[in-house]
């Protein structure tokens, strides 16, 4: 079986492109805090199960030789994660109250394109229903199974003119492919569209084969990101485009306040804090290969710890977690489209001639890190999940299950009626009262 962690960072798009995140659900776990197979009662299949009232649910140990050089203590003391085991369950300072809840799409669904766009839309018109704060989408370019959007600021021009409460983000614009003064164009028409709703995530972008189409390379992405983030500032605040004195029309009114900066590493978070920008983090990322088994919140809370040590002070830091989440009516259906998800991926990667990353339903959905059951499986496995206790904002995903539309719409409805109340996970207070729930027949 091939390596997952490895190649999870070619098949994400951007370093964090399409952002990902945890594990699952049913509660069993080692003292340690890994998960373990555990069958689910009335399922045919095994799901992988993630910590719960353990030691490792309350706190990760960041002082593993892998995730915490000791540049980060500073950061790590004000997650409150200390070198004491016996103090480091109890501490768990900086955490968020209340976050909010997103929705999150590469709108991947498996029909034709105009349907994919409208099945997209209804997707986040019916989140804003539900009271998710904010929704984003990715950008991807060429293959359609990786990613349905290429062109993501003129999908959230539609989204603007069906919405009117919840804020669009990109997750995100893979800068180096782009003319920066296009996007800060694009966006700043977009942000008077939208009423000031615009949120722009960025990232440097992470398939290779994707550059050459564009006129880059892919192992200049790097610099041309730096580059063009810097166009970016400069537009979006005023200053002048060229030596003649050319400025941004229409002025941009806040945007350069609402860049968010997506990465897989410490020196990422280092980076998104030092320039006060926002952070987003994936819904699932590469292992190091030194540690192959670590969980996701081992792998994120140093990338956190940096992002806060770095930031500017008096700045209000700004964490977006995403997560994959499919939440069902029962677990025999969230079986059902798990499994159908499994055999999809086999039959893709039998197609492409390369070994399947996963020999079993609960490794895939363990593999991609996916919270997928009932309301009270994922409720637990996302309340273990520490993290989230730094995010101000939890973005959900229903890759890689991809459910079919109307079964997606259900989980949104969950996860705002059951998941989020449970979690203590605020909802917009712009939720509309005459909400439909969608009703769905057994799988």
């Amino acid at each position: 079986m091939a390596d997952f962690s490895r190649e999870v960072g070619h098949c994400c798009r951007p370093e964090l492109q399409e952002l990902q995140g945890p594990r699952l659900f049913h509660k069993a776990a080692d003292v340690r805090g890994n998960s373990i197979a555990q069958p689910l009662p009335n399922s045919g299949s095994v799901f992988l199960t993630e910590v719960d009232a353990v030691a490792g649910a309350t706190s990760v140990d960041t002082t593993a030789p892998h995730s915490t050089p000791q540049h980060l203590d500073s950061g790590r003391a004000r997650l409150g994660v200390t070198d004491s085991p016996a103090t480091r369950a109890e501490t768990r300072l900086d955490t968020v109250t209340h976050p909010t809840i997103g929705f999150f799409t590469r709108l991947l669904d498996r029909v034709p394109d105009a349907d994919r766009y409208r099945h997209a839309l209804e997707q986040i018109r019916h989140a804003e229903a539900f009271g998710f704060s904010s929704a984003w989408v990715a950008q991807h370019h060429f293959d359609g199974n990786e990613g349905g959007l290429p062109s993501p600021l003129v999908f959230l021009t539609a989204a603007a003119a069906q919405t009117s409460s919840i804020r669009l983000g990109t997750g995100i614009i893979t800068l180096p492919l782009e003319s920066p003064v296009r996007v800060a164009e694009d966006a700043s028409v977009l942000d008077v569209l939208s009423g000031g709703r615009l949120d722009v995530g960025l990232g440097t972008g992470g398939t290779p084969s994707s550059f050459a189409p564009f006129g880059a390379v892919s192992e200049q992405r790097a610099t041309a990101y730096n580059h063009n983030l810097q166009v970016l500032r400069t537009a979006w605040s005023g200053g002048a485009l060229s030596d003649d004195g050319q400025v941004l029309f229409p002025p941009a009114r806040g945007l350069a306040d609402r860049i968010w900066q997506a990465t897989f590493s410490v020196s990422g978070g280092q980076r998104a804090g030092a320039a006060g920008d926002g952070l987003m983090l994936s819904r699932t990322q590469p292992r190091p290969e030194d540690a192959p088994d670590a969980t996701l919140p081992e792998i994120q809370l140093p990338i956190v710890a940096a992002y806060l040590a770095a930031l500017p002070a008096g700045t209000t830091p700004r964490i977006m977690a995403s997560r994959s989440v499919f939440v069902a009516d029962t677990r025999e259906e969230a079986t059902h489209f798990a499994q159908a998800a499994f055999e999809r991926h086999l039959a893709d990667r039998a197609g492409t001639g390369r070994p399947a990353l996963a020999s079993t339903v609960a490794e895939f959905l363990a593999g991609f890190d996916a919270h997928c059951g009932t309301a009270d499986d994922v409720i637990a496995s996302l309340g273990a999940d520490r993290t989230l206790d730094h995010a101000d904002q939890v973005s959900f995903q229903v890759h890689s299950i991809d459910p079919p539309h109307t079964h997606i719409l259900r989980s949104i409805e969950l996860v705002a009626t059951e998941v989020a109340p449970a979690l203590g996970w605020a909802l917009s207070e712009s939720a509309t009262a005459q909400k439909e729930p969608i009703h769905v027949t057994s799988a």
